[in-house]
Order: structure tokens, then C-alpha cells, then sequence
């Protein structure tokens, strides 16, 4: 296995602020590329200020931020705004997502960096994209996925939609901001010039709401709430058990259902002719996901899972964070490594993700202090003396 990373030798300024732009910087970071955030010189970025907190310290920073270097810079002060341009030269990338224009009315438009660096990569990421009537309309996470049509589908016919676990909207543009940003530095490597990348959150959304929208444009088919189940299978569910637990059973096939019968000792079920095949268990989904949700109750999840596991079924304890940290599984493949960040020392945390047979990624520091990285990047990456340096500080640009 090799040590080389394969962004190395790419160096990237982050400008973002909160998640869509910063993680995308921050799964460059852990494959070799050197990242500098960029944060205004009061406070920083917005997600050190959010919790849960350790000591004050933000463990979604700790997180999301690990393996960047951190300088303060205030780009809305012309210092600031020449001292920026000084460092467009010496990148590769600079990813932002303000609200678009801002950076135009900061004359920092892509024209003008690329004058500075014809070769520069910018990654823009908004909620609505860089162009279009909306394009000026504020919004968070919660908007692309209610614009991008996944809150519609999140929930129960009967109720209210329901927001996903987690910000999908800011990490899955994230993800294709880093896919973005890869294709970018391809095209270059093989002789292409510099380019800017448009990120709309809401679709990077609506890009995976699978067939929705081929199926109203042929069918005129509106997808509506369907909780835990799906229009199209059956039986597949999240089912209470004795203890108290939940389980996840797919079992929609033919050949998992008749396994899933089996295994309930239901040898009949399959030829009932409501169950008989997948059409028809869809049809009576209600009667199929009631027998299994009997048998489920008459057993503990670890029951559950060590019949279905030997019968071949799909299954899954619906884990918790703590079931997570007491997993074999992600022990074994150690999915959670230990992180030394320089504020609270070691804390556990997802690892590097997707995994490289020989270019793998590492975690190679902690998140950064606001600004700890100031005196390496302004003076030994720009040359500016600490006398400079210090009348920055006092004009509050660094």
C-alpha cells in the first residue's frame, strides 16, 4: 500500500462557511490536497459556534473542519481584498458558497481571478444555483430539500412531511462539490484551462429522487409519502420488536420472500395467492406487512437478526450511535478512528471515506485553531514580513 496521496501537491482556499462548501474542501483534505481556510478574523466560520460543545469547543467543527490549516482574512476590506489576490496565484481551488454576487461586488469574479491564475478552479455553491429567477433568494439546507422535492416524499401519507436525520442537502452537494472539483482538476491535467463550477443544493437533490421525475413525464405519476414502505415492494419495513428494538426486513423478491417464510416458519405464505408473487404482495401490502409484523413482536431484535442472518434475509438492528460504537463490524474494518485535535485531544470519529487500495486517504491533523496557520501561510507562503503581518492584525484584515 502506498503512502502517496493522490491529491498532493493541490492546494485549495476555502472560503465557505457552515457545511456544502467546507466538507466538500475537507474530503480533498484527507486525500493529500492542502487546505487553507479561510475565516474572517472575528470569530471564524459559523460552525465553531454551533454545538454540542466540549469545553466551549464545537465537535461539529472538530469533524467536519479536520486536516485544514486555518488563516483569518476579512475579503470585504480592500487589504483584504489585495492580500487575497496575492494568494490566488499560489492555488489550485477556491471553493465559496456566499450568496451569488458576492463575490462579483467584492470584485473577486471569476474573470478577475483567472486573470490572476488562468489555471484556477472556483467552486460556487448556493441554494439555488448561480443563475435563474431564485438565484438571489436566501436558504439553508432545509430549502434545497424542500425545493429539490425530497421533504414531499419524507414521511407518512397522513402527516405533515418530515425533514431527514441529517442536513442531506448541504452533504450531498458537498460530495458532488468534491466530484465537481476532481473532474475540473482532470481536464486541466490533461491540457484544459481553469473553470468555475455552478452548485445548486437543490439539485444535487432533485438528481437523486430516482425515477419522480421520468414517471410524471411519461405518466403524469405525482410520487406522494410512502413512510417506511415502498410503492413498488413488499414486504420491506421497520418493525418493533419484543424488547423494544426496531428491525429493518427487505424481503421483497420472490427468493427472499420465500426464505423470509421459511425462516418465520410460514412455509405456506408464498403460495397464497395474495403473496405469491411480488405484484400481488404490493397489492395486499398491508395484510403481508402485518404477518411479519406479528412475527417480529414475538421476538427480540438479536433473535430477529440471528434467524433472518442464517436464512440468507436481509436484516439490520436500526443502530443507534451507541450500537455503532459497540459494533464488531466497524471495529473490525475500524470504520471510527481517533483523531488528536489540538483543543480537546483525542475523539473518536467517522474515518476517511471511500477507501483507496493504494492511494488510501488519512486524517493527518485535528481541525485548526481560528488563524493558527496565519504567520506559515502570510509570511512563508506570501513572504510578508511579521511587521506586515502585525499592521494587518491591528487593521483587523487578518
Amino acid at each position: 500500500m502506498s503512502a502517496e496521496f493522490p491529491l498532493r501537491g493541490i492546494r485549495v482556499l476555502d472560503l465557505g462557511t457552515r457545511i456544502a462548501a467546507p466538507f466538500a474542501a475537507t474530503l480533498l483534505a484527507e486525500f493529500g490536497a492542502e487546505v487553507i481556510k479561510v475565516e474572517l478574523p472575528d470569530g471564524g466560520d459559523f460552525l465553531r459556534h454551533i454545538g454540542p460543545f466540549v469545553a466551549d469547543y464545537s465537535l461539529w467543527w472538530a469533524v467536519d473542519n479536520r486536516c485544514k490549516k486555518s488563516i483569518t482574512l476579512d475579503l470585504r476590506k480592500p487589504a483584504g481584498r489585495e492580500l487575497f489576490l496575492k494568494l490566488v496565484p499560489q492555488v489550485d481551488v477556491i471553493v465559496e458558497n456566499f450568496q451569488p454576487g458576492t463575490l462579483e461586488k467584492w470584485g473577486l469574479d471569476f474573470t478577475t481571478l483567472r486573470q490572476h491564475n488562468p489555471r484556477i478552479i472556483l467552486a460556487r455553491v448556493s441554494v439555488y444555483g448561480q443563475t435563474g429567477p431564485y438565484r438571489d433568494r436566501p436558504g439553508l439546507d432545509r430549502i434545497g430539500i424542500a425545493f429539490g422535492g425530497l421533504l414531499y416524499l419524507t414521511g407518512y401519507p397522513d402527516r405533515p412531511p418530515v425533514r431527514p436525520g441529517i442536513l442531506i442537502a448541504d452533504y450531498l452537494t458537498a460530495v458532488f462539490n468534491a466530484f465537481g472539483i476532481m473532474l475540473a482538476l482532470f481536464h486541466r491535467e490533461r491540457g484544459g484551462a481553469g473553470q468555475w463550477i455552478d452548485l445548486a443544493m437543490y439539485e444535487s437533490v432533485f438528481r437523486v429522487l430516482e425515477y419522480t421525475a421520468a414517471a410524471y413525464d411519461r405518466l403524469g405519476f405525482v410520487r406522494e409519502r410512502s413512510g417506511n414502505q415502498l410503492p413498488n415492494s413488499a414486504p420491506l419495513d421497520n418493525w418493533e420488536t419484543k424488547d423494544g428494538e426496531f428491525v429493518c426486513i427487505v424481503a421483497a423478491g420472490d427468493a427472499l420472500f420465500r426464505r423470509l417464510a421459511q425462516a418465520m416458519g410460514r412455509p405456506e405464505l408464498p403460495s397464497d395467492p395474495r403473496f405469491a408473487t411480488l405484484e400481488a404482495r404490493v397489492a395486499h401490502a398491508e395484510e403481508i406487512h402485518a404477518v411479519v409484523g406479528e412475527w417480529v413482536r414475538e421476538h427480540t431484535a438479536a433473535e430477529i437478526e440471528s434467524i433472518l442472518v442464517a436464512a440468507e434475509v436481509p436484516v439490520s438492528r436500526v443502530y443507534s450511535i451507541a450500537d455503532i460504537f459497540a459494533d464488531p463490524h466497524y471495529r473490525t474494518r475500524q470504520s471510527i478512528v481517533e483523531v488528536n485535535d489540538p483543543v480537546i485531544g483525542p475523539i473518536r470519529m467517522q474515518a476517511v471515506y471511500p477507501r483507496l487500495s493504494e492511494t488510501p486517504g488519512q486524517i493527518t491533523r485535528g481541525a485548526p485553531r481560528l488563524g493558527e496557520h496565519n504567520a506559515e501561510v502570510y509570511g512563508q507562503l506570501l513572504g510578508l514580513s511579521p511587521a506586515e503581518q502585525q499592521r494587518l492584525r491591528e487593521l483587523r484584515v487578518i
